[in-house]
C-alpha cells in the first residue's frame, strides 16, 4: 500500500508552534493486519476533520505487519481530544490485543517547518524505541 500523503485538515497559523505525534505499529500476525488496516483509515478519516489538525499522513507496510503514522496538531490538547474521541478511542482499544509492539514519540516545531518529512519521523522513532527498550532493560 502506498504512502497516504500528508493531508491537511485545517491550515497552521504562519507563524506558531505545532504538537507533532509519530507512531509506529507492529501487529502480530499476518492475520490481523486487515483488521488493523481497515480501522486504521476509520481513525485516518477523523483526523481528517478533527479540529486543531494540521496535518497527517500514513505508511501502511503489510507484509511486514508495520504501520506508521504522523500528524501536527494546534497543541497537545487538540491531539488528546481526538485520541480520546470516538472512533479513534474504541478503535485503539479494540486493538490492543493484536499488537506486538508499538513507539510514539512527540515534539514541537515552527508550523513553517510542516510537512514533516517522513525520514525524520522515522529517525524520531528509531531514537524512541532505543530509548524504551534501554528503560525495559
Amino acid at each position: 500500500m502506498p504512502t497516504l500523503p500528508w493531508t491537511v485538515p485545517h491550515p497552521p497559523p504562519p507563524h506558531g508552534t505545532a504538537f507533532v505525534m509519530a507512531s509506529r505499529f507492529e501487529v502480530r500476525t499476518l492475520k490481523d493486519v486487515p483488521r488493523f488496516f481497515l480501522r486504521s483509515l476509520a481513525a485516518w478519516k477523523q483526523v481528517r476533520s478533527a479540529p486543531g489538525a494540521y496535518g497527517a499522513s500514513l505508511i501502511a507496510q503489510p507484509a511486514r505487519r508495520v504501520f506508521y503514522t504522523l500528524s501536527a496538531w494546534q497543541d497537545r490538547d487538540a491531539l488528546y481530544a481526538y485520541a480520546r474521541t470516538e472512533p479513534h478511542r474504541g478503535i485503539m482499544t479494540s486493538l490492543r490485543s493484536t499488537m506486538r509492539t508499538s513507539t510514539f514519540t512527540f515534539w514541537e516545531v515552527d508550523t513553517t517547518g510542516l510537512p514533516i518529512t517522513w525520514d525524520d519521523a522515522r529517525r524520531r522513532l528509531a531514537e524512541q524505541a532505543r530509548t524504551d527498550a534501554a528503560g525495559d532493560a
